[in-house]
């Protein structure tokens, strides 16, 4: 498996800057946030600055493998704004496309317990998914729908639900067993059941609680704020999520790729240390726990 830095980690950084940090710290790649307005990311469209990104990422030898865009609004009800955020991925496949990367994590719409007819969003997002699939796949890239909270896919279940309707070789799963734990969904063997076989793309983090037994909120849909969290981020193999099992399990489930580090300083930095020395521990834990998890037999990995 090949081990990524994402830029979530390197908010202070320029996108160069990030590149050098992730080579340095011995990372493969680089997963990059396509938003603007972020130092650390493509703005949107952006074709410039695209280039000289997979200009430095050559000269480094650290690709761009992954991209990641935030809109959420491939569900909405007005047809102006599902129209926005169907343009804003269709530029990202493009941009993934220029780039070579083969990953581009997609938030499946926006859902919350405020919203009502929860067919007719589910109905508008696999759809969109539909129309979006094939230029991914002409593109070499997979549209990667991740476990996450505020879009209508926070659990396993309704993730894999959902690649199963849209049913196109381009359109996976982006498995996050950190936050299906943080939001009390699937542990992670049934997580891997449930959706194991339909992973393209894999985030790593970790994270501590502060109150195991406090219920999930979050009022947004990219990040907790810091009144609503009732977690810790921390360096991976430092939290409890146990990816020695989960990564044999992954492997053993077809998924031998990439691992990005979805390092959260831009969210939490008060929890981390500094970038520059987060990714390098980082890296070197999460190769630890590969070799870990390759010395793991199958009933260890499942017990």
């Amino acid at each position: 498996m090949r081990i990524i830095g994402h830029t979530l980690g390197t908010p202070e950084q320029t996108l160069p800057e990030a590149l050098q940090l992730f080579a340095s710290a011995g990372l493969e790649g680089a997963e990059v946030i396509y938003q603007n307005d972020y130092r650390s990311g493509l703005p949107i469209g952006n074709e410039a600055v695209a280039a000289e990104a997979a200009r430095v990422a050559d000269d480094l030898g650290v690709p761009v493998m992954g991209l990641s865009p935030y809109t959420t609004g491939i569900n909405h009800e007005d047809p102006a704004q599902r129209r926005a955020a169907l343009d804003e991925l269709r530029s990202a496949i493009d941009c993934a496309h220029r780039l070579g990367a083969t990953r581009i994590r997609v938030y499946a719409g926006s859902w919350g317990a405020d919203r009502t007819d929860h067919a007719a969003h589910w109905e508008r997002l696999r759809s969109a998914l539909t129309e979006l699939a094939p230029l991914a796949a002409d593109a070499g890239a997979l549209l990667c729908v991740e476990n996450h909270f505020g879009t209508m896919t926070q659990s396993a279940k309704d993730t894999a639900r959902l690649i199963r309707e849209v049913d196109s070789p381009a359109v996976r799963v982006l498995y996050d067993q950190a936050n299906l734990t943080f939001t009390h969904d699937e542990a992670w063997p049934e997580a891997l059941r449930e959706q194991g076989d339909l992973i393209g793309h894999v985030h790593v983090k970790d994270l501590v609680f502060t109150d195991p037994d406090a219920p999930f909120v979050a009022s947004e849909t990219a990040r907790v704020k810091a009144d609503e969290r009732a977690v810790r981020s921390r360096v991976v193999g430092e939290g409890v999520v146990p990816w020695a099992e989960i990564l044999r399990a992954v492997k053993q489930n077809g998924y031998d790729d990439v691992l990005s580090l979805e390092y959260e300083y831009r969210w939490h930095p008060q929890d981390l240390p500094a970038p520059e020395e987060g990714f390098a521990r980082s890296a070197r834990a999460l190769r630890a726990l590969l070799d870990q998890a390759a010395g793991l037999t199958p009933a260890e990995v499942y017990r």
